[in-house]
């Protein structure tokens, strides 16, 4: 269900936290022996096989989070509803996600608060939407521009799954950001866009006609060569700040007793980010004016080493994608099962409320 739909009236998204005891279609996280995780729905009839035994799943049903509950080989397993940053983790994928570290980065730099009108392009397989989708609140809106059908089908699924119901502040556009950015928003009417995409410089003319002056762009790119890119075509315009790149790299610790330091292992390298700001229309920094006196510091061959083609586009398979999709699909009718199941639970409360005289022992 790919919309263009407008943000309506009823409950925002951000109240829609999964709480109390486990129902079937909640989707659980379950940690076992030596620390392995499964990710799964609870389903009427359903088993979690593994080597060390079956676990039913009307064993965790009715559980309140944070349960241990056993198998039948009689090992342990501690349940719990992912936190955003697990299920984005676990979720089925179209395309590459933005890992946690960089979703936190992208709301802190762009600054993205609540009541925001958000673009985003393109929208993968929706873990910064969920991200951003949060950060807006239920008086902004995130419109996200993704190009395939296919992913923007993973991502609405994925996004459902997480709240329990279509968020009412998002709408999704399967097309072109540069053709339909100016047919879904109008001029100046947009605080923040974000950029996910191989080559975010085609976009930045059209982005920055959206933009209100002071609003933000930041472009998530994988490569040195892109970010150079995109760095110097943000100069070339005139239309932004000087850019700003970093990158973001988190060392988990070991901490048990004494026993103190870095992990085998890191998260490093994952993307860049690259942020500026929208000036005022004829507005001219005093840096700008020194800078046009230098000569740029590449050719036209360093150029047409920035292309798409050169920089190379990853490609998931259609038979890969098409599996996605089903993954998706599953998880949402589960959450869609959990959610009419706390809509049942919360009539049947009111109900026997009402019934006593709205005294309750």
């Amino acid at each position: 269900m790919t919309t263009d739909q407008q943000p309506a009236d009823s409950q925002p998204a951000d109240d829609l936290r999964p709480s109390g005891p486990f129902r079937l279609g909640d989707r659980v996280q379950l940690t076992g022996p030596k620390g392995r995780m499964h990710t799964v729905t609870l389903r009427e009839n359903g088993e979690l096989h593994t080597h060390h035994g079956v676990l039913k799943h009307e064993n965790i049903v009715g559980q309140p989070d944070g349960s241990v509950v056993t198998n039948s080989g009689g090992h342990e397993y501690l349940a719990l509803r992912p936190l955003l940053r697990d299920f984005v983790m676990s979720m089925p994928r179209g395309a590459a996600i933005v890992y946690p570290k960089d979703a936190a980065q992208i709301l802190a730099q762009a600054d993205i608060f609540p009541g925001a009108t958000v673009v985003e392009a393109g929208v993968g397989s929706g873990a910064l939407s969920l991200w951003l989708l949060r950060a807006i609140g239920p008086a902004g809106r995130l419109v996200s521009f993704e190009r395939r059908e296919e992913f923007a089908q993973v991502a609405e699924a994925n996004v459902e799954t997480f709240f329990g119901e279509y968020p009412t502040t998002w709408s999704v556009v399967v097309g072109d950001l540069v053709a339909e950015l100016p047919t879904v928003l109008a001029p100046a009417s947009v605080d923040r866009v974000v950029l996910d995409m191989l080559a975010p410089w085609e976009c930045l003319d059209v982005v920055a006609d959206a933009l209100t002056p002071g609003g933000v762009v930041i472009c998530y790119v994988a490569t040195a060569t892109q970010l150079s890119r995109v760095a110097e075509y943000l100069r070339g315009t005139g239309l932004y700040t000087e850019p700003e790149a970093s990158e973001t790299m988190v060392r988990g610790w070991h901490v048990e007793g004494l026993a103190v330091r870095p992990d085998h292992r890191m998260v490093a390298h994952t993307g860049f980010l690259i942020t500026a700001r929208r000036l005022a229309p004829g507005a001219v920094p005093p840096d700008v004016r020194k800078r046009a006196l230098k000569k740029p510091s590449y050719a036209d061959d360093d150029v047409e080493a920035w292309t798409p083609g050169a920089v190379g586009d990853r490609q998931i398979t259609d038979k890969n994608l098409r599996k996605r999709v089903r993954e998706a699909q599953r998880a949402v009718d589960g959450a869609r099962i959990a959610s009419r199941a706390a809509t049942e639970d919360a009539d049947d409360a009111a109900g026997e409320q009402a019934g006593s005289g709205g005294v309750v022992d």
